[in-house]
């Protein structure tokens, strides 16, 4: 998988906003630092649909595309930990 060659600080906006996005999205009560996590995650998995799957480009950098892709990303990885944690499903909003 090529990952896009983003900053630092690209990958913290974005994964911000994001893990912001995704988590509003889905429900999921989460810190700053765990939707920043969520966010990146989010962003190379969606990256990596986005170029290799969708042949979307431009997911570099600080802009709209890539914030949406990370967003995308970011909800299908809370997605995924919500369907694999069972009883901790609840932390992300669902369940009991």
């Amino acid at each position: 998988m090529d990952i896009p060659q983003m900053t630092l600080v690209s990958w913290l906006v974005v994964g911000a906003i994001a893990g912001f996005l995704a988590s509003l999205i889905m429900g999921a009560r989460e810190g700053l630092v765990m939707m920043v996590v969520l966010g990146i995650v989010g962003a190379v998995v969606g990256g990596w649909l986005a170029a290799d799957v969708f042949k979307i480009a431009n997911v570099t950098g600080i802009n709209t595309t890539s914030v949406i892709v990370a967003a995308v990303g970011a909800v299908i990885v809370i997605f995924v930990v919500g369907l694999l944690g069972g009883r901790r499903s609840t932390r992300f909003g669902w369940g009991h």
